[in-house]
């Protein structure tokens, strides 16, 4: 007779990959549902995007016109704005936000929060943990050398590090994205409200990206002590 035996510690990497799923639909629905209604004033994202950068004086940011869907970003290298095709020239409450949302990453870089500079630090080590991380870890089980593989988690733990650094930075981009956005008059409140849904549920898929990456860490972890 044969004996399975299941590891337990599978559900973390399902209840991850789940969490993230959620969030994904969840920011999709929200986006598409405030992509159908169209802002009062009639802005398009570009439009808002460089009203804001001209009211905060702020000279030296492009704004720019990306390929793709919610592939909105700052990217403080080459100092550009950059707006899907949903949202640069959208007038909708949902581009609106997105593209406010991305000039906040600028105010955080203009006014040197803190949180952002971390993350900035951490992106070299993130992208080496992210990449190698798991890779080094499953070589040290696979070789039973318990000092590699608690190298591999330590690299790992960088990646997971900069996830949750992340959180107050998009937080905080859409705080300040929502203040101007009705500060400046561009939208009304109950505009704001929803522009607020929209940001919210894009927050959430960092949150679970970060819950999903510190379970994965605690499933390497285990697995390293189990095998002592």
């Amino acid at each position: 007779m044969r004996y399975y035996y299941f590891d337990w510690t599978y559900l973390l990497v399902i209840a991850g990959a789940l969490l993230s799923l959620i969030a994904s639909y969840n920011v999709k629905a929200s986006y598409k549902k405030y992509a159908r209604i169209a802002s009062m004033r009639g802005m398009t994202g570009a439009e808002v995007a460089m009203r804001i950068l001209e009211a905060n004086n702020v000279r030296n940011v492009q704004v720019r016109h990306v390929s793709g869907e919610l592939t909105d970003h700052y990217d403080p290298r080459t100092q550009t704005v950059n707006l899907s095709d949903s949202v640069y020239g959208s007038t909708s409450v949902a581009a609106l936000g997105v593209a406010a949302h991305e000039c906040g990453h600028v105010m955080q870089h203009e006014t040197g929060y803190t949180p952002i500079k971390i993350r900035t630090a951490l992106v070299p080590a993130a992208n080496i943990g992210s990449r190698f991380g798991i890779y080094i870890v499953i070589l040290g089980l696979i070789l039973a050398f318990e000092p590699l593989t608690t190298i591999g988690i330590w690299v790992f733990s960088l990646a997971v590090l900069f996830q949750i650094v992340t959180l107050p930075v998009e937080f905080d981009a859409s705080r300040r994205a929502l203040a101007m956005l009705e500060g400046y008059g561009m939208l009304g409140q109950e505009e704001v409200g929803g522009a607020r849904k929209v940001l919210t549920a894009a927050a959430l898929t960092y949150v679970a990206a970060a819950a999903s990456s510190v379970m994965q860490l605690a499933r390497l972890i285990i697995l390293r002590n189990r095998r002592r």
